[in-house]
């Protein structure tokens, strides 16, 4: 313990009723022959704390000479038909290396949970208002180093607690193969744009399956990386153990290209100590593009996840396309089998247990115990919260704060036991990595859903994702790389368009070993080489 002084400067304002205050917080009594000493010694930190308070901040560099910001404007609605985008602004390298990198013209949105320092940041809500970054985020910055243009951030769902897209605070983003009906959440704008064809590949959060569903409901590839292999500097955070920033783009190859530009350590965020220096990363984009023989499996070994097919949420039809998939892995040359991994039914409720008390710990406590930056402006505003914030939460938020303060009285080790079932949910799925060489389920066992009506009470906007994440919030607790791409399409059943022949996407997933992405893609791009997924 670091003392300074053990005599309070005059007018401090830690008085005795100050420190009778602290201790009511506390439930505790201090005798009256110590509580003198104790309020002093709470008076001299309160002046430490002051004084560091008072310092400059220290933040990561962001070179806006070289990478200005251009065009900065919210998009109006007739450049905004779908209502993917959430700001618009366009940013490249103006160096000599803007047009030589990996990603030299390809354009880029990010997810609107992304820093870019001088371009406001929505995070789909009002619970939070007139945030603007100080910072360009880490992938940000690899994304311009390695030529890429940014366009614009891609609307979040409200505080990336949204798995489906009618929750954002500037309206609802439409799906891009039918309209009324969801893009997925929480990267929806994301999934999108890059169907759309608007721009060419995106960067978005995912703490539950938030690029994986916007990914299969869109049509497109989106991967969740191994825990920590993308930097999660200057983003914002709904539980740390759980974040995962991934691509998202059309194709395996675009993905793996993507992949490779931003992957890597920063040396900031401890999320990603484990992870391999940027030099070090493998050169995913052209290990594909070198493969002599792109459609050969013969010597993969795919293990379905038998308990992926047994939710009560499943839909047949989606079973049935899912396990077409599985069988052109078989005539690629792959040998593919049924793989028992009792405890992936209990994988959402762990994953719960460690994302609605860690995620309200974060929001208020804020985050503790680990390196990286902090974004202290942002969490000025999520803490203390006001009747105002929550007036303009999502129900989704509100639940968030409403179990996580349950939570902590009523089971308050509930969080340290999810923490160490997360560990055995993990070893599960290592011990059948150690027979496969990667795993797949359905991605979602439904197909989009039509948007909850702007009067919904918040069951029934809740109702429209039960279930949906129960083969994907796994994976961000056990930290395994996980893939979408789709594989099939079936008709609308439900909603406005039930009826109408219009069909809407299916996604196959593949997880493998931590720090394997190469047998990931691998797999993707051999499937996806051999199969046209619109007509199965």
């Amino acid at each position: 313990m670091s003392v300074f002084s053990i005599t309070p400067k005059p007018g401090n304002p830690v008085t005795t009723e100050v420190f009778e205050t602290v201790c009511g917080s506390l439930h505790v009594t201090v005798g009256d022959d110590e509580k003198e000493d104790y309020r002093k010694l709470l008076a001299v930190f309160h002046e430490a704390a002051e004084d560091l308070m008072a310092q400059p901040d220290y933040e990561p560099p962001t070179d806006v000479q070289r990478f200005p910001r251009q065009n900065v404007h919210f998009p109006e609605k007739e450049d905004n038909e779908y209502g993917a985008w959430a700001w618009r602004v366009q940013i490249k390298d103006t160096g000599p290396h803007g047009v030589s990198g990996i990603l030299k013209s390809k354009t880029i949105a990010l997810k609107d949970n992304i820093a870019v320092k001088d371009v406001p940041m929505l995070m789909g809500t009002d619970f939070v208002k007139g945030y603007t970054p100080t910072v360009d985020a880490t992938v940000v910055t690899r994304v311009l180093e390695a030529g890429g243009v940014i366009e614009g951030k891609a609307v979040c769902e409200n505080m990336c607690h949204s798995a489906t897209s009618h929750s954002a605070a500037t309206g609802v983003v439409e799906n891009p193969r039918a309209k009324g009906y969801s893009a997925g959440g929480s990267s929806s704008g994301c999934g999108v744009l890059v169907a759309l064809g608007e721009i060419d590949m995106a960067i978005g959060a995912d703490q539950g399956g938030s690029v994986r569903i916007p990914a299969c409901n869109c049509g497109i590839v989106g991967f969740k990386p191994t825990f920590g292999l993308v930097p999660y500097t200057g983003c914002g955070s709904n539980e740390p153990t759980n974040d995962h920033l991934g691509p998202m783009t059309k194709t395996v190859l675009d993905n793996a290209l993507l992949l490779q530009a931003i992957a890597g350590s920063d040396n900031i965020d401890d999320r990603g100590f484990a992870a391999p220096a940027p030099r070090h990363v493998p050169r995913y984009y052209d290990t594909l593009k070198g493969l002599g023989s792109p459609l050969d499996l013969t010597r993969l070994r795919v293990g379905i996840i038998s308990e992926s097919l047994t939710s009560a949420a499943l839909d047949p039809r989606v079973k049935r396309t899912f396990l077409n998939a599985a069988e052109a892995f078989r005539k690629l040359g792959a040998a593919v089998e049924d793989v028992s991994i009792p405890l992936h039914t209990k994988g959402p409720a762990i994953w719960t247990g460690v994302s609605k008390v860690g995620g309200y710990l974060n929001k208020t406590s804020g985050v503790f115990g680990r390196r990286g930056h902090q974004m202290a402006d942002l969490n000025a505003l999520l803490h203390p919260m006001k009747q105002g914030n929550w007036n303009d939460a999502y129900v989704s938020t509100k639940n968030i704060y409403l179990n996580g303060a349950y939570a902590l009285a009523e089971f308050p080790q509930l969080l340290a036991k999810a923490t160490n079932l997360s560990r055995q949910l993990r070893a599960s799925y290592d011990a059948a990595l150690a027979q496969y060489d990667v795993l797949i389920s359905p991605t979602l066992p439904y197909i989009a859903t039509s948007h909850a009506p702007s009067n919904a009470t918040p069951l029934d906007q809740i109702a429209k994702q039960i279930g949906l994440t129960s083969n994907t919030c796994q994976f961000n607790q056990t930290g395994h790389p996980a893939l979408t791409l789709p594989c099939g399409l079936l008709e609308i059943q439900e909603g406005p368009l039930a009826g109408s022949g219009v069909k809407l996407p299916v996604g196959l997933q593949i997880v493998g070993k931590w720090w394997d992405e190469e047998t990931v893609l691998r797999a993707a791009y051999a499937w996806e080489l051999g199969n046209d997924w619109e007509s199965m």
